[in-house]
Parts: structure tokens; sequence; C-alpha cells
């Protein structure tokens, strides 16, 4: 039994040596990824997504490159034209192209990409930024997009890696400034409103104003017409009296002025029942001889002409 157990031993280690080094040699590539691998420290050859073998403590899986779009985000304080801070954020998105150069280039090239793109923006926004305004930095951060994104390519593409995108995504002016800003624009908001408001009061009062005085002209053509009317009835009054009776022209007059006093009496009382009127006559301040006497005379003066 002994014997037997000690003939096993030997090829249990050997089936556990051969199952280790065929775990060794498998290389399983995910997608959207490349492997590269070197034999012995020096490239190899670069293997994509799936099963592969390789020589095991010869070869090894040097680097591992992700294919997909990434995105790194960098955070920069600059000056602009007229001398205002601001932090601005660019998310530059990149890929390494699918190529085995540029996988190769973007693994043996550059010993940290990422750095080495943060360095890149700084400098062109550094170098794109000063030549602006604040408000021109906000207006026109598409140039400044353009900028980075035409810089970055033309000094990152030759590693493998492109530039699909580089957005500032935030821009964020001092604290002291911002709130300048806000009462800039607030200020100007109010200024607005109040010409509106102004000018809406304007067109009111001109309206009303248009309308007060329509109403006067047609109240004053009213009036006139009254009175025309009134002093038409007198003449026709007159006249009636003075063809059909023997009644002189005083008598008519007193009784037709009697007749507009009580009239009038009527309609105060009509619009306010509050009225009170103090015991008088209608001649007793010499109003009837008066206006009698002011009839008379322009009857006469129609009679002279």
């Amino acid at each position: 039994m002994r014997e037997e157990l000690n003939e096993l031993l030997p090829i249990s280690a050997y089936i556990l040596i051969a199952l280790f080094l065929i775990i060794k040699a498998i290389v399983i590539t995910k997608q959207k990824e490349a492997k590269i691998i070197e034999r012995l420290g020096k490239f190899q050859s670069i293997r994509h997504a799936g099963l592969s073998l390789i020589i095991p403590f010869i070869d090894r899986v040097a680097y591992t490159q992700d294919l997909r779009i990434n995105e790194l985000s960098v955070d920069i304080e600059t000056i602009t034209r007229d001398k205002v801070t601001v932090n601005i954020t660019v998310a530059v998105q990149f890929y390494i192209k699918n190529a085995a150069d540029s996988i190769m280039n973007s693994a043996y090239e550059l010993s940290n990409f990422r750095q080495q793109i943060r360095s890149y923006v700084f400098d062109e926004i550094r170098a794109e930024v000063p030549k602006k305004e604040l408000d021109q930095v906000f207006e026109n951060k598409e140039d400044i997009e353009k900028a980075v994104k035409t810089g970055l390519s033309g000094a990152i593409e030759q590693y493998g890696f492109i530039i699909q995108n580089a957005l500032v995504v935030d821009i964020d002016p001092d604290p002291n400034v911002k709130d300048a800003m806000n009462r800039i624009n607030a200020a100007t908001r109010d200024k607005i409103a109040a010409e509106e408001e102004g000018e809406a009061a304007k067109i009111r009062k001109v309206k009303a104003a248009e309308a007060e005085a329509e109403s006067k002209r047609l109240q004053g053509q009213g009036i006139a017409d009254q009175r025309n009317a009134i002093i038409k009835g007198f003449e026709e009054s007159i006249s009636a009296f003075g063809k059909n009776t023997d009644i002189d022209q005083k008598e008519i007059m007193n009784f037709v002025i009697l007749t507009q006093y009580y009239d009038t009496m009527r309609e105060m009382a009509k619009d306010n029942p509050n009225v009170i009127f103090m015991p008088h006559s209608p001649d007793g301040q010499g109003f009837t001889s008066q206006m009698m006497a002011a009839e008379l005379a322009a009857e006469q003066l129609r009679k002279n002409k």
C-alpha cells in the first residue's frame, strides 16, 4: 500500500505542475481591452479580446490598455484679461486608437499619460483664457474648448491617444466677483423693469388724459346743445304766449322762469334726497327781474337789427 502511494505522489505532483503551467499560459482579454505581452522584458505581441496562450515565466502581460472612451477632469486656476481669477474645469474625453502601433506607443512612450494630459490642458487654458475678458470667457467657451482640443490633439495623438472632446464644464470666478456680477445683473433688470413700468404709466396717463379730454368735449357739446335747446324753448314759449293771448312779455318771462326754477329744484332733489332748501321766493334776490331784463334786452336787440 505504501509503495502504491509512493508511486502516485509523483504523478499527482506532475499533474499539479501541469495544471499550474496551463493556468499561467492562458491569457483572457476582455472586450475593448488590449494586453501587451513581453518576452523576457521585450515587446513580443498584442493580444485582443478572447483567449490566447503565452509561455509561462518567459512571457508576461506587461500592460492592459483600456480601449474605451475615458474621461479626465482637470481643474485649472487662471486669470482673465480684466484681471479676474477664475477656476475652470475641463473634462477631456480620450481613447486609445485600436492599432498595434498606437497601443504600443501609449504604453511605452508616456510614463504617466494622465498627468501629461493635465499638463497640456494647463498650458492651453493658461494661453487662451488670459486673451479674453470674463464675460467673453462665459460667452465664447466654445473657442476655449476648440483651442484645448486642437492643441492637445496635436501634442498627444502621436502617442496613440485620440482626443474626442475637451469640454469646459465649469467656470467659477472669485466669489466677490460673482457677487458683483449678480448685483450688476440685478440692477440692470431693475432698471429695465422701472423703464417698462414708467412707459406703462405714461401710456395709462396719456390714454386717461385723452379719454378725459374726449369726455369733456362731449360734455361741453352736450351742455351747449342743452343751452341751445333751453333758449329755443324760451323763444318758442314767449312767441306762443304773445301770439295767442294778451299777456305782456314780463308776465310770460315770470312764468317761464318760475317753471325753470321748480324744474331745477326737482332735479336737485332727484339725485340727492337730503337737499335742504331754505325758505325763499324765486324773486327773493331779484333773480327773476334780472333774467327778465336780460331776455327783454336781447329781444329788443334782435328787433333793432
